[in-house]
């Protein structure tokens, strides 16, 4: 009598131990003990070996690579919400099925949008450099490391799905004036809820509000969504905070206008050529004008577990002959 074989699932990347404990309870997992991005040879040899990949944002499947996939391989199952990183189109065309995890890192990602939005206007990350490195030795002074109150001013959306909405229900406790643009409006109930002012057009939004947050997928068309016309819309007192992709935003029209004073500021979590990030970038962060963070937006031990259950969830459901909850389609794109 043969024994079924367990289905080969490869992890491109070090999952919380919780995670890859039970993977190895149901499924023939080869983790990824070091670490380290597969290399584009190893990333194809994982391709054509698997039965189920699940890889991550720092995982470039493009079409040459599935082009190489193997006949076993019939899931890649996204650990992370953006999938913008998989051909997903070429994936369905083969006949291979994609998910990913959504809403488990909804709150965390508001969260760190709410503290980019504080650390920037209230220069936090600049005033926690000075004891450190024992520059305080002026003492208090009414006039030294003036910020700015976000009380009473205006936050643009541009992307109001689960994160956008959660950002604008804390944003509101904190006094904001909610306004979004989106590709679709949302619901008068959500619109009430949020006190939030609705614009078609993104260009208008940009040139009234004081706060930009940048919570929509990259998509081709979202790609430098926030242009170097749409930053200069921008009030020369305006911030921009980005914890979504850093493609959305030109990131070099963004650093030269934050560079001659067009732009106040910006608090970014996210780089277009991560994770390298542009020495203009770094430059103005040493000089108190940005604030960058090394794309922790849901880094919380309770979002990767959670992602980690939306994955194995998916898998085993996949395998079980079943339609897996989280399957990414061509009309999402």
């Amino acid at each position: 009598m043969s024994l079924k074989r367990k289905p080969l699932v490869v992890v491109t990347r070090r999952l919380p131990d919780v995670v890859e404990t039970r993977m190895r309870e149901l499924f023939d997992a080869r983790l990824n003990h070091e670490d380290t991005p597969l290399t584009g040879g190893a990333l194809a040899q994982a391709l054509q070996e698997a039965d189920v990949l699940v890889p991550t944002v720092t995982d470039e499947i493009d079409a040459s690579l599935l082009a190489q996939a193997g006949p076993n391989l019939r899931l890649i199952a996204n650990f992370g919400n953006g999938v913008d990183h998989i051909d997903v189109g070429v994936a369905l065309q083969r006949g291979i099925t994609v998910t990913n995890t959504p809403g488990v890192l909804t709150e965390d990602t508001a969260d760190m949008t709410m503290a980019l939005i504080l650390s920037v206007a209230r220069r936090v990350t600049e005033g926690a450099r000075i004891i450190p490195e024992d520059a305080w030795s002026g003492g208090w002074s009414p006039t030294w490391m003036l910020g700015r109150r976000i009380t009473g001013k205006r936050l643009g959306i541009v992307g109001m799905g689960r994160i956008g909405q959660a950002l604008a229900r804390r944003a509101k406790a904190f006094g904001l004036s909610i306004h979004y643009h989106n590709r679709r409006r949302v619901g008068a109930r959500i619109e009430s809820e949020l006190e939030a002012t609705y614009w078609e057009s993104l260009d208008q939004m940009l040139a009234r509000v004081d706060i930009v947050s940048v919570n929509c997928p990259h998509t081709p068309a979202t790609y430098h969504l926030l242009s170097a016309r749409r930053l200069k819309l921008l009030k020369p007192e305006a911030v921009v905070v980005n914890t979504a992709r850093g493609e959305v935003i030109d990131e070099t029209a963004l650093a030269r206008l934050i560079e001659v004073g067009d732009i106040a500021g910006a608090g970014l979590d996210v780089f277009e050529q991560e994770p390298a990030v542009s020495p203009r970038l770094v430059k103005l962060a040493k000089a108190g004008k940005v604030v960058l963070l090394p794309h922790m937006g849901s880094a919380t031990h309770e979002s990767r577990v959670d992602m980690g259950e939306k994955v194995i969830i998916n898998i085993k459901t996949f395998l079980d002959g079943h339609r897996p909850p989280d399957r990414i389609l061509p009309s999402m794109l």
